[in-house]
């Protein structure tokens, strides 16, 4: 792709994402929906003004690094460990519920049994962009709420990178083998790391010249992509370097200022995600999972909500809360779709079960807002009187 080629193509992609993404608020609809929509649009399904997304896709890789890195920023020890004690029970409780459930429907619809297993880790998790970008944080109550929101979708991120990890460490055909072992032994090697260079290394330099905001966003870019980089070269995901970089740092007094400077980066890399995942999905190939996929979204979106609220409930929190909160978490994730992504990449699934994970999860992506902004508080609500920053 020429410069002025993929400068033709970014000039599409976010202008018409600001005019998809409009048009998606107005109809009170997440954002995710309106850069996957056009990436079908754009993409060769439809108008195929973008005839090749692969080098989008390359790129868009980058936000997924970004978000992981995010989310280990947000994993302080301290603040977090008594929300856990109180959520992790209510996590792995539903994480396997839900696991079992889409696996008994991939059996069901007779997929292979490799299928199924990885079709119910994809529906274990809920949308953490859905889950924070709908939820206020201006009111007490929601406050509160947003904690437990917060702390569940965190829980539910770290068993996501650990699947990832897995899937990374299973070579093709699934059989456990010195690969996998090194590996494994990768991981602890690269926490060691990233905890020794942060404490001897970045907290000195951030402690000189915190000051100097332009050079923590450097050297807080620098020290994300650099474990990334050096994940992939060890044999991990680079997305989990990002994350165990993250997690390095989020003990540092500058880690919220860190956290809010790199999310317009992460947004941009990741409207180019959404954008490449519209435009390389196959509409005649999808359409022949649809009816599946639609029955599977439909179950997660009745099951998640009433799962979520019984055990909320019986947490000590009231039902009005633990309701709002099954709502808010009724979705599949977009983890589900990192999964079927890479599962497929190491040809773990099929085809098929590749996109009854991806036609679910886009399924949900659009029913669920429209949900949660029916009813409850959001940055855009239906009523005016329900809408909070």
């Amino acid at each position: 792709m020429t410069g002025d080629a993929l400068s033709f193509h970014l000039f599409l992609i976010f202008t018409g994402a600001a005019i998809m993404a409009t048009i998606a608020l107005f109809a009170r609809q997440a954002m995710i929906v309106a850069y996957i929509a056009l990436g079908l649009l754009l993409g060769p399904a439809a108008l195929n003004l973008v005839p090749n997304a692969e080098v989008i896709a390359q790129m868009s890789n980058v936000g997924i690094v970004f978000l992981l890195f995010l989310l280990g920023l947000n994993l302080h020890p301290q603040k977090l460990i008594s929300l856990f004690r109180s959520t992790a029970l209510i996590t792995l409780a539903t994480s396997v519920t839900f696991g079992l459930i889409g696996a008994g429907f991939s059996l069901l619809i007779r997929l292979q049994a490799g299928d199924a297993l990885i079709v119910g880790v994809a529906m274990m998790f809920s949308s953490t962009i859905i889950g924070l970008k709908l939820l206020p944080t201006t009111v007490l109550h929601h406050q509160h709420t947003g904690e437990i929101i917060i702390s569940i979708l965190l829980l539910q991120d770290m068993i996501a990178i650990l699947c990832l990890l897995l899937i990374e460490a299973v070579p093709s055909g699934g059989a456990v083998g010195p690969r996998s072992l090194l590996l494994l032994l990768s991981l602890p090697t690269l926490i060691i790391l990233a905890r020794f260079l942060q404490q001897y290394m970045l907290a000195p330099l951030i402690e000189r010249f915190d000051a100097i905001q332009e050079y923590i966003f450097l050297l807080s870019i620098g020290w994300c992509l650099g474990f990334s980089e050096l994940a992939h070269w060890l044999g991990l995901s680079a997305e989990m370097g990002a994350f165990i970089a993250g997690v390095s740092l989020a003990t540092s007094p500058i880690a919220t200022f860190i956290a809010e400077s790199l999310k317009p980066l992460r947004d941009f890399f990741l409207v180019l995600f959404f954008f490449a995942l519209g435009a390389s999905a196959e509409i005649e190939k999808m359409g022949e999972i649809l009816l599946a996929a639609a029955a599977l979204a439909a179950i997660m979106l009745m099951v998640k909500p009433l799962m979520f609220r019984f055990l909320v409930a019986k947490s000590g929190e009231s039902n009005k809360l633990s309701q709002e909160i099954g709502i808010r978490l009724g979705q599949i994730s977009e983890f589900s779709l990192l999964i079927s992504m890479l599962a497929f990449k190491h040809h773990l699934i099929s085809v098929d079960a590749t996109y009854l994970i991806q036609a679910s999860a886009l399924i949900t992506f659009v029913i669920s807002p429209y949900l949660i902004v029916l009813k409850y508080p959001t940055p855009i609500a239906v009523s005016n009187h329900l809408r909070r920053d």
